[in-house]
Formats: structure tokens, C-alpha cells, sequence
């Protein structure tokens, strides 16, 4: 059944899209520990936090891989590592290190901005930058990547200056070398989706409002009948980064809303769609070789090969 979001008053929308995101990140947060191996990439105020590494079953100390660094979703309040497992699992027998990251959240009844969790974010991408030769890893090529909440993280690396832990190594870059970005919140300006949060800070928090000619390739996957994320923003999105010269792709999909990309959804339809040209954008790149792997669903094959 589909509601007409459109005949609520404003204030009821607004509570129903947060409830959304709340929604997907309690679903993430229900998912099982992430496979491979866990890290404690950082220890802040008496937390240890976790990131989780999926690596190729051909994988050696001694290797150069590209990697991906994954961020779930829940609007910074709610969610878990895990929402990007399968997404992990499919990268890694393509030939990359993956990453699924915990991070701090934050209060649901407080208005305070994602501080912690970009801070989080780009410790994190320290952490494996810093290790990349025991990781086996390229420093030169490690793409971030989150779906709603975690996809603005993911942007925040990759374009936003600032925003660093004040304990981390400025020495090491946090900046991504790609994105992969799934319905993600990065316009948080007036208007945008966390603009509640961020208030008069846009320019510290919004990736939309921070790009410039030396922030990474894109590609960005986004649901037609998104209620959070409008059409017209990605647009901008991408409008900006072709004019000042950044690779950028965005694919949309007919009357899908948010969170449609995730593995499960449609007997696994649009998790197809959005991973095979995430393929094709790193083959792009030159990280990835050959055709992707993935397995079309059908009715009568709901399950994809990984």
C-alpha cells in the first residue's frame, strides 16, 4: 500500500521521513555482526569502535588492492555495521579489501549536528590509509561508500574539508579516491534533508555546498519516489560536479523509495542494478576487470551468486 505523503501538514511529513530513516537504520541495526575480521580503528571517550574487513579469498599481505570503505544508514541515530555485508562480500571476490564501519550516533531527541559521526568517518579513513600496506591496500585507492545517513558520511570524506577528530594524524588524508553513494542525505543546506540539525552550518556539514575541482569520481543511485532525497538535488549534484570537471554519474529508478537499493528488496532486483554499475563505474576506474559477476534475479531465482 502506498500513503499520499503529499496530504499530511508539513510537521506529519516531517516526522514520517524521519521515522523512515529511523526505520532503515533499526533494520541495520537488527543485522548480524559483519563477517571478517574487526579492528578497534579508534578508542574515544571510553569507546572502542569497530570496523570490519572483508578481503578476496586470494588475498596476501603483500597486495595493492583497491578498497571500500562502507558507512550504513539511520540518520545519524540509529543503524549498524552490517547493511553493507553482501555489498562487502560481492566487492571482495571482485578483488577489493572491504570496510564496514561503526560509528558514534547520535541522540535521537537531541538537535545536535553529526559532529561525531564525521569525525568518526574520517578517523576511520585514516585507519585504513595508515595501515594500507598490512591491509594489502592502495592508498591511492580507497572509494567510500553509505546508503542515506552513511552515504553523506561517505560524501563528507570524499568532498568536505574539516570536520577531523582532534586527535587524529592531519598528516593522512581521510579524502576518499571515489564514491559510491546510495540515496545519500548531502544536501544538508536550507531546505535539505539535517538542516534541523546542522542550523547556520551548512558550509561545516554539507557536501553539496563544499565541492571543488579536487574531490573524486561519483556515481550516485537514487529512487524516483524518494520522500527524503528530491530528484532535483541529485540533479544539483550532479550539475555542479560536471561544471567543474568531477566524473560524476547518477542513476535514478522509476517509483522507487528510499533504502530500495538494499540487498533483499524485490527478490533482490534493485541490489542487481545499483552493485553492477558500481562495477562498471570501478572498472571505469580501473579497479575492477571483466564483466560483473553478479547473477540476474528472475522469479524463479530470487538469489544472487556472490
Amino acid at each position: 500500500m502506498q500513503i499520499a505523503i503529499d496530504r499530511f501538514p508539513k510537521i506529519h511529513r516531517l516526522v514520517f521521513f524521519s521515522l523512515a530513516l529511523w526505520l532503515g537504520g533499526h533494520a541495520a541495526a537488527m543485522a548480524a555482526e559483519p563477517p571478517g575480521e574487526a579492528y578497534i580503528y579508534k578508542t574515544v571517550a571510553g569507546r572502542e569502535l569497530r570496523i570490519y574487513v572483508t578481503k578476496p579469498a586470494d588475498w596476501s599481505a603483500g597486495d595493492s588492492r583497491p578498497a571500500i570503505v562502507f558507512f550504513h544508514g539511520g540518520g545519524w541515530v540509529g543503524g549498524a555495521p552490517g547493511q553493507f555485508t553482501e555489498h562487502a562480500k560481492y566487492f571482495a571476490s571482485r578483488g577489493l579489501v572491504c570496510f564496514q564501519c561503526e560509528y558514534r550516533l547520535l541522540d535521537r531527541q537531541s538537535k545536535e549536528p553529526p559532529t561525531k559521526c564525521v569525525e568518526d568517518a574520517k578517523s576511520a579513513m585514516r585507519w585504513v590509509r595508515m595501515r594500507a600496506s598490512e591491509l594489502g591496500v592502495a592508498p591511492n585507492r580507497i572509494a567510500s561508500a553509505g546508503g542515506s545517513a552513511g552515504g553523506h558520511l561517505a560524501a563528507f570524506v570524499g568532498i568536505v574539508d574539516g570536520g577531523d577528530a582532534a586527535d587524529d594524524d592531519l598528516a593522512v588524508s581521510a579524502k576518499s579516491n571515489a564514491m559510491i553513494l546510495f540515496n545519500p542525505v548531502y544536501d544538508n543546506g536550507p531546505g535539505g534533508w539535517g538542516a534541523t540539525r546542522v542550523g547556520d552550518r551548512t558550509q561545516e556539514f554539507s557536501p553539496l555546498h563544499n565541492l571543488s575541482e579536487d574531490d573524486p569520481p561519483s556515481i550516485v543511485f537514487l529512487g524516483t519516489d524518494d520522500q527524503l532525497i528530491p530528484v532535483a538535488t541529485a540533479q544539483k549534484f550532479l550539475k555542479r560536479c560536471r561544471s567543474l570537471g568531477i566524473d560524476s554519474q547518477l542513476h535514478t529508478y522509476e517509483g522507487q523509495p528510499h533504502g530500495f537499493f538494499n540487498f533483499g528488496k524485490d527478490g533482490g532486483r534493485w541490489y542487481f542494478e545499483t552493485v553492477t554499475a558500481a562495477d562498471q563505474f570501478l572498472s571505469k576506474l580501473g579497479w575492477t576487470s571483466g564483466s560483473p559477476t553478479l547473477v540476474r534475479p528472475t522469479a524463479d531465482n530470487q538469489t544472487l551468486d556472490k
